[in-house]
């Protein structure tokens, strides 16, 4: 009897395999049945739903000192899949010489809902992947999914873990999963070819591959930026975390901030509790131990710039009824004299004041604002005359009737798309330094010197409802200008709901506006969260080391030849991210000869 039953389960599983193979359903003998793996650069992206048009094989490029990224779609051809783990090798050289798992990081691509559009948004409302959620965040370990477990049905459970992970996850048929992989190239590994692969598993012990290779370039970037940049500050990270501002949980979630700044190329602000104390005289009080922390801050993350904040003594009023609103008291004038002389004095003693600036006032739309630049700068000159005051505004007045005051402003930072070519050329030969910055979605004004030409023209603001492009390219542009800094008004600004309606309402969305990180909190992460967004403005900062690097070994000439390829000025500029990829191998090229 025994021997029967076990024989006709036999003829049993043969004929369902049988039948199986009659109806056509799916064979899941190979990985690759069930699981597709597609590259794309690191600037494209792949919706849940969409085609997939992507590379068999990774191959990227880089210098030594940077970081290069790609992307892996998972799709699921078949039938839906659990992915439990995905993890990449060494990538090994010919002579056996390795770039250590160590060195590249692997994240999940979380889709994030645009539900209204930005103004004169180039892409529709729907969801975009642009969180970058750990594998493995700072702790080491990989985020623990939410669960609830309880020893007996219906007594209290107990919740462990977090809303937002890695791994594992599925991804139904038809659908697609990214994932986001951040390669740092060794400032003492060998320039040559490198070789390994991407692993993805799924439940059932299936597992595919992907076979990736980089090549790396016989130069090496700079650890800290060229190109200058100011990218506000942190407070509002104190409503994000539920934390008092100040506290020491506070500061703790702010250096982490400050590390995920540095690690893409961005000089942090500077936390206050790490400058000098200004004594009541406008004079520094310089501790030991403050002075020890700022020193391992500007060394641990690579800053280049230091502004200066500016001196409270010399507050002016806001409201332009006043009658004293460019008046400041004769005593606070040599307090804030006396506050400037000390704090540069102070950054020369250490080393830090090559790029040091004062950040003196924003937009001034006002006849009487442009009257409280003169006032401020003179303060600053007489005071220390090598120091630079930046002012945002054009490089021409918004009425000619106004004051003049390019006296008072060393660093002017006009909008992109108030930027106009003459006038920052003129600028530049007088000796002073033009930025750039972008705000929410603002053409060209009417005081424009062009108006005609480029008041219908719009260049690439900075939303997640627009190519990620638009991240990369205003270091190309800057460039173009003989711009060296860029500006930005804040990455952590309050938004509806930061990881379900990331929107800044201005009273439009502004999706993703001033809005680059984001808070870890769903993934018990004390920190922040990068977004695609910002890889891509780390990606364009290291472009522009190519191109500082190139000027130096060739000549702005032939620098300028390549910018012009793909980013003529700020209305006009390739859409098409194998450009960009083509200007910088041929970059590489000529820096390597």
């Amino acid at each position: 009897m025994k021997a029967y039953t076990e024989h006709s389960r036999g003829e049993v599983i043969c004929g369902v395999v049988i039948a199986l193979l009659i109806l056509g359903l799916p064979d899941y003998s190979s990985a690759a049945d069930m699981i597709e793996l597609t590259a794309l650069s690191s600037m494209e992206r792949i919706g849940q739903d969409q085609e997939i048009n992507g590379a068999a094989t990774v191959e990227i490029k880089a210098a030594r000192n940077e970081v290069e990224s790609f992307q892996v779609v998972v799709a699921a051809r078949e039938e839906s899949i659990s992915i439990v783990k995905v993890e990449i090798s060494d990538l090994v050289g010919q002579d056996g010489s390795k770039i250590a798992g160590a060195n590249i990081r692997l994240f999940r691509e979380e889709y994030i809902r645009v539900r209204m559009s930005t103004p004169r948004a180039e892409l529709p409302p729907g969801l975009y992947p642009d969180p970058l959620v750990p594998f493995d965040p700072e702790t080491g370990k990989p985020i623990e999914p939410l669960t609830s477990t309880s020893k007996r049905w219906g007594e209290p459970a107990t919740i462990s873990g977090h809303d937002m992970y890695a791994v594992p996850f599925e991804v139904f048929k038809g659908q697609n999963q990214a994932i986001w992989v951040d390669v740092h190239v060794p400032k003492d590994v060998a320039a040559g070819t490198y070789r390994g692969q991407l692993s993805v598993h799924a439940k059932g012990a299936v597992t595919e591959q992907i076979p990736v290779t980089l090549t790396v370039w016989d130069f090496t970037l700079p650890d800290g930026p060229t190109h200058k940049n100011h990218f506000g500050s942190f407070g509002n990270i104190a409503r994000s975390f539920g934390v008092e501002r100040g506290s020491d949980r506070f500061k703790e979630i702010e250096m982490r901030y400050c590390q995920e700044m540095a690690e893409h190329r961005i000089n942090p602000p500077i936390p206050s509790h790490l400058l000098p104390e200004v004594n009541d005289d406008g004079s520094l009080n310089i501790s030991t131990e403050r002075h020890k922390a700022l020193k391992e801050f500007m060394t641990r993350f690579h800053v280049t710039d230091f502004e200066i904040p500016r001196a409270r003594f010399s507050r002016l009023p806001s409201s332009t009824l006043r009658p004293d609103y460019k008046t400041i008291s004769p005593a606070n004038e040599e307090k804030t004299k006396r506050y400037y002389r000390d704090f540069y004095k102070y950054l020369k003693d250490n080393g830090w004041e090559k790029r040091a600036y004062a950040y003196m006032l924003d937009e001034p739309n006002l006849r009487e604002n442009y009257e409280q630049v003169l006032v401020l700068g003179r303060l600053v000159h007489e005071a220390v005359p090598q120091l630079k005051c930046l002012v945002v505004e054009q490089t021409y007045p918004q009425d000619p009737s106004w004051p003049d005051i390019d006296p008072a402003v060393d660093i002017w930072c006009p909008l992109w798309s108030f930027i106009d070519r003459d006038s920052i050329s003129d600028k530049l030969a007088h000796g002073d330094e033009v930025w750039s910055y972008t705000a929410l979605v603002q053409r060209s004004p009417r005081y424009h010197p062009q108006y005609e030409r480029v008041k219908d023209l719009d260049p690439p603001y900075w939303h997640i409802d627009r190519p990620l492009l638009v991240y990369r390219v205003p270091t190309w542009i800057n460039y173009q200008y003989g711009i060296t800094g860029l500006l930005y008004w804040s990455t952590v600004t309050a938004v509806i709901e930061p990881w379900f309606n990331p929107a800044f309402a201005h009273p439009r969305h502004y999706n993703g506006g001033g809005f680059l990180f984001y808070p870890g909190v769903p993934c018990g992460i004390d920190g922040p969260v990068a977004s695609m967004r910002v890889k891509n403005l780390r990606d364009g900062m290291e472009d522009y080391e190519y191109l500082a690097l190139l000027e130096q070994r060739a000549g702005a000439k032939a620098a300028k030849e390549i910018v012009d390829i793909v980013a003529p000025n700020w209305w006009n500029f390739s859409k098409d991210w194998n450009h960009f990829i083509a200007a910088r191998e041929k970059m590489a090229e000529q820096i390597l000869r």
